[in-house]
């Protein structure tokens, strides 16, 4: 089996922490040249200092703020210009928690802006690029809610829900050109993202925060939550030769947690 990704570029966003970040390491290991984008410049100077270097890999990172997509256009066109890249590691934090009937109706623009819109930025920038060289990955890092909404996550579940079906229909228009479009689905996952949704639900609950991480590695049958290791694993599967019949799906990575097949 084929996962050698030497000679390839990948763009990994949000790659200063959680899946963002061992997805980085992972393409990497795998012989790819990434380029880190998040927000912050100095976390990612030091992600860079320790992804592998071997096979004329020569990691380089984008500042980019997902928050502001007019921004990100011109930016990522700009910084582009010369360069191909192969792979697309879409990848944002999730919007805040809450039921959705009380939510705001800028949290749903903001999410929408955050996830979907600028997804389809990144998309766009890197396409010409795939086309030319008649190979592509872009995986799409979303959440089981596709599948099954999850309590208390209202604007998370109907905006990753959009980018599911944004990604389906890339899925169906550009396979012809050997670039593939999927989601992997990550369930409970060991990153800061969910210490701040176990904090903020001990604290409505009264429970402790190991109180509910026990319940929430109990809701899989493997009785424990995911590394970001593990979800990177997949990122890595998607991204290399040896999945180039494989589009258009819906990829959990949950230990089986989420009930529908």
């Amino acid at each position: 089996m084929n996962l050698n990704l030497n000679g390839k570029t990948a763009i990994v966003c949000g790659s200063t922490q959680g899946i963002g970040l061992a997805a980085a390491h992972q393409l990497a290991n795998q012989g790819a040249t990434i380029i880190l984008v998040a927000r912050d410049e100095k976390k990612l100077l030091a992600v860079k200092s320790e992804l592998s270097v071997n096979s004329g890999q020569k990691h380089q990172f984008l500042v980019a703020d997902f928050s502001k997509a007019g921004e990100l256009s011109a930016k990522v066109e700009e910084f582009l210009k010369d360069k191909t890249v192969e792979i697309l590691v879409n990848n944002t934090g999730g919007p805040t928690g809450g039921p959705i009937i009380s939510a705001a109706i800028d949290e749903f623009r903001n999410a929408f802006n955050q996830h979907l819109i600028c997804n389809h930025i990144m998309v766009q920038a890197v396409l010409p690029g795939m086309k030319k060289v008649g190979f592509g990955r872009i995986i799409n890092v979303i959440s089981t809610s596709v599948k099954q909404p999850l309590n208390g996550l209202g604007v998370s579940n109907t905006v990753r829900g959009a980018v599911a079906n944004w990604s389906k229909t890339l899925a169906n228009e550009l396979g012809q050109f050997n670039i593939t479009v999927n989601n992997v689905l990550p369930g409970a996952t060991d990153t800061s993202r969910l210490k701040e949704i176990i904090t903020a639900k001990a604290s409505k609950t009264g429970g402790s925060y190991d109180s509910v991480l026990k319940e929430m590695s109990d809701a899989s049958p493997m009785k424990r939550i995911a590394t970001a290791a593990e979800v990177a694993n997949a990122i890595g599967f998607l991204a290399s030769p040896a999945a180039s019949y494989i589009n258009g799906i819906n990829l959990p990575v949950d230990g089986g947690r989420t009930s529908s097949l």
